[in-house]
């Protein structure tokens, strides 16, 4: 048997989304004050501080990309009373794509993820990522187990993985496909003790 194998650029999705972040972003999540946030690098993290004002809900991480949703995860089963939102993009996801396994069999009813997904890493130069070719997230999540994933690629689903993100019964994972277009502008701190003890306040209040 002969197997020819296909180029990358021969895999390369040939569709275009049609949503711009910034404005279905907060549209997804609504009032942030229901949730602890806790986001990973590059767009995600200016998405969360743009929506928060970086507020004291929000713990943006910088450096430690792949850790969102294990972070999310631990907080979720600490913090078991308080509804716990992971925001993450997908290069980040994907260096980290068991987090997912895990959280569907520890399953914390108080946890949702976002994944925004544009196809390409924010942080290193904007090349494509897996996602970009044959990739699919929502396909991982599904499989890994987690019981409520929704994929929002345009405005039609939009209300259903709102819904998703304060479904209390389960883990939920939503998969916000958007074009490339440039993250909220906004400025965050970078000082992580800073952030670490403005979240604990929060926590103990």
């Amino acid at each position: 048997m002969t197997v020819v194998q296909a180029s990358p650029e021969a895999r390369l999705r040939d569709v275009t989304f049609e949503l711009d972040r910034r404005e279905v972003f907060p549209q997804l999540v609504g009032d942030h004050r229901d949730f602890l946030i806790v986001s990973g690098l590059a767009g995600a993290s200016k998405d969360v501080a743009a929506l928060t004002s970086d507020g004291p809900n929000a713990f943006t991480m910088a450096g430690a990309m792949g850790a969102a949703v294990s972070m999310g995860l631990g907080l979720a089963l600490a913090q078991p009373d308080r509804p716990v939102l992971v925001v993450t993009g997908e290069g980040e996801l994907l260096m980290n794509v068991g987090a997912l396994a895990t959280v569907a069999v520890m399953d914390p009813g108080n946890l949702a993820i976002v994944c925004i997904d544009n196809g390409h890493y924010g942080e290193t130069g904007y090349q494509r990522t897996h996602t970009s070719f044959c990739t699919d997230l929502d396909v991982i999540a599904t499989g890994s187990g987690i019981r409520r994933t929704v994929v929002v690629e345009d405005e039609s689903n939009l209300a259903e993985g709102a819904a998703a993100l304060r479904d209390l019964s389960c883990s939920s994972f939503v998969l916000l496909r958007v074009k490339e277009t440039e993250p909220a502008a906004a400025r965050r701190n970078l000082h992580a003790h800073e952030c670490r003890t403005r979240f604990r306040q929060l926590l103990n209040s």
